[in-house]
Formats: C-alpha cells, structure tokens, sequence
C-alpha cells in the first residue's frame, strides 16, 4: 500500500484472512465497488455508527449519511479524526482519496459537492465498513 506505519498494521496475510477477496481488493488495493451493490449498508437508516472493516474504528455516524443518488454510501462528515486524505491521480483525474487513520485501508473518495453544512460528499465503499447500531 504505502510505507506510512499506522497504529494498527498487520501482513498481506493476515489482511487477507481478515477481509474477504471483494474487501481486500478494495482496502488495500485501492479499489471500488460497483454502484449499488452494497445495499444493506445503502438502506441502512437506524441509529448508530458506520466502523472500519479492517479495524473497527468508527468512522461516521448515522446521522450525517445521505442519499446521494450514486450507489454508494454517502456521509457529509466522518467522526474526528477517524479518516485522512490523500492526493489521488488514478484513471486519468485527480481526486481525494479518504483513508481510515487507523489502518490505512482505501474507504473511498471525497468531492465538494455533499449537503450543507459541510457541502461535502463522503462517497465510500459499503464493502470498507459495517454498521454497529446504538
């Protein structure tokens, strides 16, 4: 992935037994889900917090996701501290990649066109969190 060290590290092995193919692929091979496949986590609309796959930290809280019309979870603001971002030029654009600060894992990407207050939009892969609810 990178050479950062984050303060929960583990071997490609022990990722790989941890995450499923699809997760892996996306977490730490920096991939996306195809729109609208997570549809659990799409549909998802009771209290509580949406947490990292890979470590279980939580990263945003139900009431700051949205519909956003793309197919994917949308949130307009992560839990403090809980995401980083970085530059990303994959595919030709450039984009802001969002990372969970605590593993490292790819979540997703953030643009500047969510809802107010933040008017950002959160767009991270379903298959890169769970839900724990209140």
């Amino acid at each position: 992935m990178d050479t950062k060290t984050y303060p929960v590290t583990r071997t490609d092995a022990e990722w790989r037994k941890l995450l499923s193919p699809e997760q892996y692929y996306i977490m730490r091979e920096h991939g996306t889900e195809p729109a609208g496949t997570c549809t659990l986590l799409l549909a998802e609309k009771r209290p509580g917090r949406f947490v990292c796959a890979g470590c279980d930290q939580p990263l945003f809280v139900g009431d700051t996701k949205f519909e956003s019309g793309t197919g994917w979870p949308s949130f307009n603001d992560p839990v403090e501290g809980a995401v980083e971002t970085t530059s990303d030029e994959s595919y030709g654009m450039i984009r802001t990649e969002v990372r969970c600060s605590r593993c490292g894992s790819h979540l997703g990407h953030v643009f500047d066109d969510g809802p107010p207050p933040t008017h950002l939009r959160y767009c991270i892969n379903g298959l890169a969190m769970t839900f724990k609810p209140d």
